[in-house]
């Protein structure tokens, strides 16, 4: 990682029609989208980053009827109103239906300012289940779309400042989410080869001409960052937000921290909450989250720490959610938190609690898996950790946690007793504690469903999601194979998380609202610091981010709208 100088490259004025906090996804969008409005802006950051959670993640984006899925063929007459339906079905009235269905009517047009305005363009995720998909209004071929890889030379020297990697890989390899589903199934299909040999071709090629090639999240913050730059909208680092200035009930401007000094922005519009969650925050976790929680198993970015979260309570706004995250299973890997995402659905593995017992469909989307994690969690039966157990035959075939097949588990991982291996299924039951005999009847029980190809207990395999990254080539159940071939490993799970989902509670405008339900003026919230338009569930690949990036826009339109009301009435 590049060391950064904290300074900042421009002088920053005392006000400003919009202040924006935080260079994230929802950041940046908002930002943008003031700028295009005519709106004299300004984009605040606590890191020396731009990007955030955004940069950090696989960049999918979950915005029913966008013009790539149009392109690809993947928008199903009345498909609007069958998202409509599913949000409905999942989420429900915890989040208001003026809001959701917003977010559905006008997220496309997002994804067109964006295609206009910057250089990211998107693309269809091929067969990327929602994850929901058999709930009413779902779509088993999915309705996820991922930015298109692109050459980063045009930022310069700000390239720099893009928020460190979620994980370490050498320059250029470019892996896509639709090229991770074929390379997670090793050598077991043509795919999975073919893919490596293209990722390396293209890196190759990346290299003699010279490019700066990025995927995923480096390409959506990218992509933003280059479009703010074009839009001559100014970006603080190392600028942290301590407060919000309120005059008469109204928002009016921030409090911020830079080299040390206390400084007060004013915003003569408005201000945009782009901060991201808590998730970096122990003592909010502890105080919101269920337990046990730690900030060592999340994945978002390091400077979330809930500081918008903080100063919009004390401005007086609601909030809501405050208990949820969107989680998922993860691996407590020395010095970072490994997120999984196929490992759990390839076939020959499975997940036990303290008891030895599985206790949930492996293969769940992971907000639905780690949901059933603090359940078991609930009933006095330990489940944190869990474990994820497999043999020698999974190994070999699959890459996990970023090892490929075959390949040995580093040593520290074993040191540190993230992974245990045994000879046998009783013997790693001990070294881990597990009750005699209970991983031996929980794994001859899986076994037998597996042969069958008939999960009776938690019916995995059954959801178009499930068979997403299964393995094609196992029969009668893609997502089910026997766990018979020693040695064994037990791999430690935790619920971990992308960034927490509760936060301010907002309108359908993006505006930040009282608990009486009023508005309060002058403040707007987009990402995670704004309470998820998503509720407790995800409806899929992008779910995230689409919201994110959609809301920040809103709140920037809702400014301007009101700034060009303001002005007629001046010049009336």
């Amino acid at each position: 990682m590049t060391l950064l100088e904290p300074v900042t490259v421009f002088a920053m004025k005392d006000s400003y029609d919009v202040v924006v906090v935080g260079a994230g996804g929802a950041g940046m969008s908002a930002a943008l989208a003031a700028s295009h409005q005519g709106l004299d802006t300004v984009l605040v950051e606590k890191s020396a980053h731009f990007g955030g959670s955004t940069a950090r993640s696989g960049g999918g984006v979950w915005i029913p009827g966008n013009y790539a899925l149009q392109a690809a063929g993947q928008v199903d007459e009345g498909d609007r109103e069958a998202a409509k339906t599913y949000l409905d079905a999942i989420v429900g009235d915890v989040v208001p239906k003026v809001r959701r269905d917003t977010y559905l009517d006008r997220g496309p047009e997002v994804l067109d300012f964006l295609r206009e305005k910057t250089p990211l363009r998107f693309t269809w995720v091929p067969e990327y289940a929602d994850y929901l998909p058999e709930r009413p209004g779902g779509r088993p071929r999915g309705r996820s779309v991922e930015p298109v890889p692109m050459d980063a030379r045009f930022l310069g020297d700000e390239l720099d400042r893009l928020h460190p990697p979620y994980t370490k890989a050498p320059a250029n390899l470019i892996v896509t989410q639709a090229d991770f589903r074929k390379l997670s199934l090793g050598l077991r299909t043509l795919r999975g080869p073919l893919t490596m040999i293209k990722v390396m071709v293209k890196r190759l090629l990346a290299i003699v001409t010279g490019k700066r090639m990025f995927a995923m999240g480096n390409a959506i913050a990218i992509g933003l960052r280059k479009g703010l730059i074009d839009a001559g909208v100014p970006v603080c680092y190392d600028t942290s937000l301590l407060d919000l200035l309120v005059e008469d009930g109204r928002v009016v401007g921030v409090v911020v921290e830079q080299e040390g000094q206390r400084r007060e922005i004013r915003a003569r519009r408005g201000v945009i909450l782009g901060s991201g969650g808590f998730e970096h925050s122990q003592e909010l976790r502890e105080k919101f989250l269920p337990q046990p929680t730690s900030a060592a198993w999340s994945t978002g970015a390091a400077s979330n720490t809930g500081a918008g979260l903080l100063a919009g309570t004390a401005a007086g706004a609601a909030t809501d959610l405050l208990d949820d995250a969107w989680w998922g299973p993860t691996i407590p890997l020395p010095g970072r938190a490994w997120f999984c995402l196929a490992e759990r659905n390839l076939p020959g593995s499975i997940i036990v609690n303290s008891a030895g017992a599985r206790y949930m469909n492996e293969a769940l989307p992971y907000v639905e898996a780690t949901h059933e994690i603090y359940k078991g969690q609930a009933t006095g039966i330990d489940h944190v950790p869990s474990y994820m157990v497999f043999d020698q035959t999974y190994r070999n075939r699959y890459l996990f946690a970023g090892v490929a097949g075959r390949q040995p588990f580093p040593g520290r991982w074993y040191k540190e007793g993230v992974v245990t291996r045994a000879d046998s299924l009783g013997e790693l039951a001990a070294k881990v504690g597990l009750p005699e005999g209970s991983l031996e009847a929980t794994v001859e029980r899986f076994n037998g469903f597996a042969r069958a190809g008939v999960d009776e207990d938690f019916h995995r395999g059954e959801s178009a999601y499930d068979q997403y990254y299964s393995d094609p080539t196992v029969k009668p159940n893609c997502s089910l194979a026997p766990i018979e071939k020693g040695p064994f490993y037990a791999v430690k799970i935790v619920p971990g998380d992308l960034g927490t989902k509760g936060g301010l509670v907002t309108d359908e405008r993006a505006r930040v609202l009282r608990e009486d339900g009023t508005v309060i003026p002058g403040l707007y919230a987009a990402g995670n610091v704004s309470s998820a338009v998503m509720g407790n569930t995800y409806p899929g690949p992008g779910g995230t981010i689409g919201p994110a990036i959609v809301f920040g826009y809103l709140a920037a339109q809702d400014i301007a709208h009101d700034s060009a009301q303001d002005i007629a009435k001046e010049n009336a």
